[in-house]
């Protein structure tokens, strides 16, 4: 009996394991106010890291400089595409636009104030990121921020 339940469980962790989760398709803003879709996001040609973050989130703010920091030298090693969503609310999200532009991050900047594609996702917490791969498929999600995690990531999109 009990190799029966230890194959089973075996069987739904290799069946969880292929059925991966795709970015579902929420509609969200630019910088600019346009409404854009989650699906613009998935690139045929190169793997898109999104990270979720708020202006008030000290973590997510540390975060988005280290990879600044690295983005030119990760690019010249990997193509992929980073993509930076504010989850900050309609009464905060007006200080997102004036952070970015204080910092100079080279990233594409969107804004989720009513929290719907965050929510889509499941995400309870931010910083958040997760790796989207050529077909749309989520194969990669972290939650917080410690020195040296994004190490870490870049290590998983050179893997894709």
């Amino acid at each position: 009996m009990k190799k029966v339940l230890i194959l089973f469980i075996a069987c739904i962790s290799l069946f969880e394991l292929k059925a991966q989760k795709k970015l579902p398709k929420i509609d969200i803003q630019n910088l600019k106010g346009q409404i854009v879709s989650t699906q613009s996001f998935v690139s045929s040609d190169m793997p898109v890291v999104i990270s979720f973050w708020a202006t008030w989130c000290k973590p997510c703010l540390v975060e988005m400089q280290t990879i600044s920091d690295v983005f030119d030298d990760w690019q010249k090693e990997k193509a992929f595409k980073f993509i930076a969503v504010s989850t900050d609310d309609s009464r905060s999200s007006s200080k997102v636009k004036s952070l970015v532009a204080g910092k100079g991050w080279p990233f594409d900047f969107y804004l989720d104030p009513n929290q719907d594609l965050k929510r889509a996702l499941n995400i309870n917490m931010v910083p958040f990121l997760i790796i989207i791969n050529k077909e749309g498929e989520i194969v990669y999600e972290h939650s917080g921020y410690t020195v040296g995690d994004e190490e870490f990531l870049f290590k998983k999109l050179k893997d894709l």
